[in-house]
């Protein structure tokens, strides 16, 4: 037995893995360890174990956290700050500027000072700024947590898909996004639900109920902030739950995930700016904006439309559950057959024609049955096409840092969508909200447009990696392993999913 050395930038101490050499003397990374595929099944299996529950938890609470002010605003938020105008949209709009501003910064911060601590103390700090939030007496004191609440929240979810990255081989990666996606739709249901439980909560302590969907929420991530700081691990090479030999096959897939494709580690400002130069960064960008303005402007005014169709406010928030139940049941579907067929672009496509269908519904002068139905194919469309979108860039970008840039960029860029949408369903547009609706249509053309183009620039870049190949296998060209994994994506060894 020798023993390799694996090591993981931006972790303190080098881990130590014992591997099985060939007779060659090649270590690990060249030479997967035996596992039968039931123990591949069941590592996945452990690994989904550990990290996916406290991972979907954190994010259910940064989702409930960003969205319940949706159902506060029913609550008398608005009426007891003395809101006026379009105050409440601005406060909105304040939290997507920090928000997008440092979500690349994050990632490469995450780098630096490792998930378990990085990821699990920015939960704790966002808690905290929630509680407080249920404390705000008026319009500039609510701007300015909501600002905070920005920054903090900003590095979670760039963090998380960038982590899995780390742990999961591209096309094992989108139903892990779901799951953990997954959880923005739950928020969506769980919100509604407790926001009509503490309705009744409305005038204990002398706070009205707006107040204590801040302060109970917020107390409660605060909880699952410090649960992630036990649970949580860092790398694989550092996974103590696993195996050595567990920890070097997850390796060696990651390595190799995409043929004789590597993963470069080291750093370097060169992965950084391949990152902001590649084209496919910035369609990406475009597409993500598709499906994340339609779903933050669903999800911030999901209650109030609701209302509009002439119910009273608690039954609005009871009313947001099922469309929110319905669409987590379609993203599990839909992530679990993407990474099963190993094709992104189909269901990204469908999500956007379920949105186009939602939002032209909403629009008409129909009635508000119909209306009602049309905010499940709305909320259907926008959460369950989402982490396809963030997997397929993922997928499509070869080396951790500039993977890392990369999604931090699509996320960063593409979240100013947001602000967008924090502004167009006004007051003086109800109760059809048209320029609301006619705005979330026009993020979703934008998408019906993008995705095809995509899907066709992959397609003949594949065509013409597999002729490059083909012509160079004739004339006897081979390239080093270390030159294809310097090439990255732009090898002709690398195939785009489509």
């Amino acid at each position: 037995m020798a023993t390799t050395s694996l090591s993981v930038e931006g972790k303190e101490k080098e881990s130590k893995i014992a591997t099985q050499d060939d007779e060659s003397g090649s270590s690990i990374l060249s030479q997967p360890p035996k596992l039968t595929e039931e123990e591949e099944r069941k590592l996945w299996r452990k690994i989904d174990r550990r990290l996916m529950p406290i991972l979907c938890l954190m994010y259910l609470m940064s989702f409930l956290d960003r969205g319940n002010i949706g159902n506060a605003r029913l609550q008398g938020l608005v009426a007891q700050l003395g809101l006026v105008g379009n105050q409440y949209n601005i406060a909105l709009t304040m939290y997507f500027i920090p928000y997008c501003i440092c979500e690349c910064p994050a990632n490469l911060v995450l780098k630096k000072f490792r998930p378990r601590i990085w990821l699990p103390g920015i939960t704790v700090l966002w808690g905290i700024i929630m509680t407080l939030m249920g404390l705000v007496k008026n319009y500039p004191q609510l701007v300015g947590v909501r600002i905070l609440l920005g920054v903090a929240e900003a590095g979670l979810f760039p963090g998380v898909t960038y982590y899995l990255t780390l742990w999961y081989p591209r096309h094992m990666l989108q139903f892990r996004i779901g799951l953990f996606f997954g959880s923005a739709s739950l928020a969506g249901a769980f919100s509604g639900l407790l926001a009509f439980g503490i309705s009744f909560m409305g005038g204990t302590q002398g706070l009205l109920g707006w107040s204590w969907i801040f302060i109970l929420e917020g107390i409660a991530t605060v909880a699952v902030g410090i649960l992630a700081f036990l649970v949580l691990v860092d790398f694989p090479d550092t996974a103590n739950f696993l195996t050595p030999e567990e920890r070097a096959f997850v390796l060696w897939r990651k390595k190799f995930d995409n043929s004789s494709v590597g993963e470069e580690e080291g750093f370097s400002v060169k992965y950084i700016i391949d990152a902001l130069t590649d084209w496919q960064v910035y369609v990406h960008v475009l597409v993500y904006i598709s499906l994340i303005g339609p779903l933050y402007g669903i999800t911030l005014f999901l209650p109030t439309i609701i209302s509009n169709f002439g119910f009273k406010p608690a039954i609005s928030s009871l009313l947001t559950v099922p469309p929110y139940a319905v669409a987590t049941v379609v993203l599990y579907i839909f992530a679990h057959f993407s990474d099963r067929t190993r094709l992104r672009s189909p269901f990204i496509y469908a999500s956007l024609i379920l949105c186009l269908i939602g939002f032209s519904i909403n629009i008409s002068n129909v009635a508000p049955g119909v209306k009602y139905f049309g905010t499940f194919l709305c909320v259907t469309g926008s959460y369950a096409g989402f982490p396809g979108i963030v997997a397929w860039l993922g997928n499509n970008l070869s080396g951790q840092y500039k993977r890392a840039v990369g999604m931090a960029f699509q996320i960063g860029v593409g979240n100013f969508s947001g602000a967008i949408a924090s502004n167009v369903y006004r007051d003086i547009d109800k109760p059809r909200f048209i320029i609301g609706h006619g705005i979330e249509l026009m993020f979703v053309g934008i998408g019906l447009v993008c995705v095809p183009l995509l899907v066709l620039t992959y397609s003949r870049i594949n065509d013409k990696n597999n002729l490059i190949l083909t012509e160079e296998e004739e004339k006897g060209v081979k390239r080093s392993p270390e030159e294809i994994r310097a090439l990255g994506d732009r090898a002709p060894e690398f195939k785009y999913t489509l």
